[in-house]
């Protein structure tokens, strides 16, 4: 291959030097942010040598050329744009940057209340099993077990504040320890509890801004936003602060100024405004949902899969969350699980459908995933291809979102969706059910009947041609199992889960575009050599390693899904490039905990990225894998 070239034809095919706002790369990629998209021709892209894909994402645009190309192409492409090569926090940044504010503000809110779905799923789990129990045993709310584990329930709903100011602070760089004290400042035990203000007689005032005006002393409990928008504030004034204020006396008056400051603005003006603001929003929310006959559940239900594909669907855990703070039921979710579960049974129709063997190998599993509440790879690697199965799971959506909204069904949590959802709505599971037979049901018939294969307008071969090219091809076949039939197996690097390589939430993987595999769910933080080989690559993060066989078979392993944005935190490597090593061998090390804290997933893709060259790449089983299992058949 002649990087030089791939790299020229990719810089005019962007729009040239002057259109690149950013460019670095990861182990498959080159991540480009450009100034003017109407400068870019995606279908020329395409085209060049070496390029197995474009898409955008992010605010990115992504070219994949594949481990050990991309960094080559890369070379040659800052040598001939004549710019200097960012880092990945330097084109997340940029990408950011150039996004609408309205998605930039979306995706923070996604950025916040994502890392804190565990502590909800653990707390809403909880609730949701304690009062499944209690539907069945009633004695059992009277019981000292029952009165220790519903503490246990409710304690991420509590200190919900807290959790949001943490998490906030890290998101906006502020000191995550301040944004707490600030999360606490809003549910001090000072303050009168806001879920005690409806039974009080009075409610204490105090007079603030030299008598001006009279506030409510009373805490934030069961609200967000104001808490986002406090933290947003103090991690704004704090690295202010760093700058201006002498280094000898950075560390006592930065904190001060940045929690007094903050902590008196939160509790005079940013609270009593933006918890006003949100009380709105949550009121318009549950209107919508309430509007007589499931109007509301209809409509959210045929447009929440279009916000998942316009990336918008963060937004929703922050409504989610202020749904579940204030009243201890989120009725979003189970209109979430009819639109998801739909794309799911759109997808699974595709099977029984199309012709094609490969679409079938793809779309039966991401249907699976769907059911069980990721739908990324039934939407963008079946649905959204052929467009009428999407259209059908929209109105399935809309269907089981209409059953949704009838019955005005809740959830004890977020996060969850699909079947497990069964575990936060327990006492609704009947109805929680129906939601998804309805859905599901709908959106299969629909496919059904709206879906055409490609493949059935495509002309017939004549009954000679057709038998002529049949015995070319098994003539073919003969002679090459005859002259080599050989068969290399790749044995499992992790521990863990195996699953099937569809099933990545990453549409370049789930596509199989950088080739064939398997997947993993890993259960031990460590990788090792899948055979004897060399390292062809080892990107400088440590979270992605190239193989090469002594068969020449190339095998990627690629340890979570975009964690190229960690920059190697949480990776240790202990091999080098060029190192020859033997089945067994530890290459990487990975803190499971940190990357996942971080919000990133830590499937692990390994793929054979020269499937082209083999007449067969198959992924030999599911389930539970230990370090050395066969997981990879390659045939010659």
């Amino acid at each position: 291959m002649d990087y030089r070239q791939a790299a020229k034809e990719t810089l005019e095919h962007i729009g040239g030097r002057e259109n690149i706002v950013s460019a670095a790369h990861c182990a498959t990629r080159l991540r480009l942010v450009i100034a003017d998209n109407a400068k870019c021709s995606k279908e020329a892209l395409e085209q060049v040598d070496g390029v197995k894909g474009v898409f955008e994402a992010s605010g990115q645009l992504q070219i994949i050329f594949g481990t050990g190309t991309v960094n080559k192409v890369y070379d040659e492409f800052i040598a001939l744009a004549g710019i200097s090569g960012g880092s990945k926090d330097d084109v997340k940044q940029a990408a950011a940057a150039k996004q609408p504010l309205p998605k930039r503000m979306i995706k923070t809110l996604g950025d916040i209340f994502v890392p804190i779905i565990p502590a909800i799923v653990a707390s809403g789990l909880l609730m949701g099993l304690l009062e499944g129990l209690c539907n069945a045993f009633p004695a059992m709310a009277d019981s000292p077990a029952y009165t220790v584990f519903h503490l246990f329930s409710n304690a991420a709903f509590v200190f919900l504040p807290i959790l949001i100011a943490i998490s906030a602070a890290k998101t906006f760089g502020g000191n995550v320890y301040l944004g707490a004290v600030i999360g606490m400042i809003m549910i001090h035990t000072d303050l009168m509890n806001a879920w005690a203000v409806a039974g009080a007689d009075s409610v204490p005032t105090a007079d603030v801004w030299f008598g001006l005006y009279k506030i409510n002393l009373v805490g934030y409990q069961g609200h967000v936003i104001p808490v986002v928008i406090a933290v947003w504030f103090m991690s704004f004034l704090e690295k202010k602060l760093h700058k201006i204020v002498p280094e000898i006396i950075d560390l006592f008056v930065t904190p001060l100024v940045s929690v007094a400051v903050t902590g008196y603005l939160t509790l005079t003006i940013i609270g009593p405004v933006f918890s006003t603001i949100e009380n709105w929003v949550l009121s318009g929310a549950k209107a919508l949902i309430a509007v007589p006959f499931g109007i509301g559940g209809l409509i959210i239900g045929a447009f929440y899969a279009p916000t998942v594909v316009a990336g918008v669907h963060h937004m929703y855990n922050a409504l989610e969350a202020g749904l579940l703070s204030e009243s201890g039921v989120n009725t979003w979710m189970p209109i979430a699980t009819a639109a998801n579960v739909a794309q799911g049974a759109a997808c699974l129709a595709v099977t029984f459908k199309t012709k094609k063997a490969k679409t079938k190998s793809v779309s039966l599993p991401a249907s699976l995933s769907a059911f069980l509440g990721i739908t990324e790879p039934a939407i963008f690697g079946v649905n959204l291809r052929y467009m009428t199965p999407f259209i059908a799971g929209c109105i399935g959506g809309a269907a089981g979102g209409l059953v949704a909204g009838i019955f005005q069904i809740g959830a004890s949590a977020y996060g969850i969706t699909g079947l497990f959802g069964f575990l936060i709505t327990t006492k609704y599971a009947g109805q929680y059910g129906l939601v998804m037979l309805v859905a599901a049901s709908v959106a299969f018939i629909a496919t059904m009947i709206m879906f055409r294969d490609p493949e059935d307008a495509a002309p017939e071969k004549k009954p000679e041609a057709a038998a002529e090219n049949k015995e070319s091809e098994a003539a073919c076949d003969v002679a090459a199992e005859e002259s080599n039939a050989a068969e290399v197996t790749i044995c499992s690097p992790l521990k863990g889960n195996a699953i099937p390589l569809t099933e990545v939430p990453d549409e370049t993987f789930a596509g199989e575009i950088l080739g064939k595999g398997i997947a993993i769910e890993p259960s031990e933080g460590i990788v090792y050599a899948p055979c004897d080989a060399e390292v062809s690559t080892l990107f400088p993060t440590n979270h992605a390693i190239g193989l090469t066989t002594n068969d020449g078979v190339e095998i990627l392993i690629h340890v979570g899904i975009d964690t190229v944005q960690l920059d190697g935190k949480g990776y240790k490597a202990f091999v080098a490039e060029g190192d020859k090593v033997s089945k067994g061998q530890k290459l990487i090390e990975f803190d499971i905990a940190e990357i996942t804290a971080a919000g990133y997933k830590t499937v692990t893709p390994v793929i054979i990225t020269n499937t082209d060259d083999y007449k067969e790449v198959t992924g030999l089983k599911s389930g539970d894998t230990a370090s050395q299992d066969e997981i990879i058949k390659v045939v010659k």
